[in-house]
């Protein structure tokens, strides 16, 4: 009954505050030629596939100072998503945390996990909100750029109170983290603001971040590299047709994307210089991340309770 409140409108979620009014058109259906064709499109490359089916593909973009930009992109019709929180971050208070969003991926997830990404930045940092199924951690904040599944763990990327939630995609799960990065194919005013992205280490500009989005089609895109701008986050996300996108994280020791071949199989770090193991959602984080799963109709048998 709580995530079904939560889903509903935005007060369950945000402590009474009321919800802008909705500015955007509906959201298109998640069912696209894209997810469903085994072609590898030009410039990707396969990374999953299940049930016959491409579900993650993948490219990479070299910056100007030589450094690489891993792009990740999760095609829609083809990949769920759990939230998970970490055995420290963020706090879970008294919120019940079930085994399928706990620190480790769960036995039931297991022969469906596809890969597994960071999430964003301690809630120290007043990164916006965190709900986890229906249950809210952290307040959200409407304006600021927000992930967010829904019951069957469809994901979404857009701005709470404008294009997020919605009455088609009721909120289970929202990880906010700043404001967003792209709003409806526009890049932030701020891009080129680094204090508006967050302290670095020593002060740096160029440094290790991440960043999602999603395009047109509703298909989820991962971006990070170890050297990089938030301009250039957006860049590479715009280059692949994103239409709303956040930054995550931005520390070297958190940035992870692991992946397999197949649902259930082995793990690989996808990020050049990662410092995460590629089996630290296995085996348990103190942060919290997200699992991508091979969806029920496409063979993977990922459930949502």
């Amino acid at each position: 009954m709580v995530a079904a409140a939560c889903g509903l409108g935005l007060s369950a979620c945000t402590s009474g505050t009321a919800a802008p009014p909705r500015t955007t058109t509906p959201r298109p259906s998640i069912t696209t030629t894209t997810s469903t064709t085994p072609v590898e499109q030009a410039g990707w490359a396969t990374v999953s596939r299940a049930d016959g089916r491409i579900a993650i593909d993948t490219r990479t973009l070299t910056e100007p100072d030589g450094s690489t930009m891993t792009l990740v992109r999760f095609l829609a019709g083809t990949v769920t998503f759990d939230l998970h929180i970490g055995s420290v971050e963020p706090p879970a208070g008294s919120a019940a945390i079930g085994p399928d969003s706990g620190p480790s991926i769960s036995p039931s997830e297991a022969p469906s996990v596809l890969a597994c990404f960071n999430a964003g930045f301690k809630v120290h940092d007043h990164p916006g909100g965190i709900v986890t199924w229906g249950q809210p951690l952290t307040t959200v904040v409407p304006g600021l750029g927000t992930f967010m599944t829904d019951a069957a763990g469809h994901g979404s990327v857009g701005v709470w109170g404008q294009d997020l939630p919605t009455v088609a995609d009721p909120a289970l799960n929202v990880r906010q983290n700043l404001q967003p990065l792209i709003a409806q194919g526009q890049v932030s005013p701020q891009a080129g603001d680094i204090a508006v992205w967050g302290f670095t280490y020593g002060g740096g500009t160029r440094v290790a971040r991440s960043g999602l989005g999603e395009d047109a089609a509703r298909n989820i895109i991962y971006v990070a590299s170890m050297s990089t701008l938030p301009a250039d986050l957006a860049d590479a996300l715009l280059s692949v047709g994103a239409v709303n996108a956040m930054q995550l994280d931005i520390n070297p020791a958190t940035l992870q994307m692991d992946a397999a071949s197949t649902p259930g199989g082995t793990l690989t770090a996808r990020i050049p210089g990662q410092q995460h193991p590629s089996d630290q959602c296995q085996v348990g984080s103190t942060r919290d991340f997200v699992v991508a799963l091979a969806a029920t109709d496409a063979g993977g048998g990922g459930t949502h309770r």
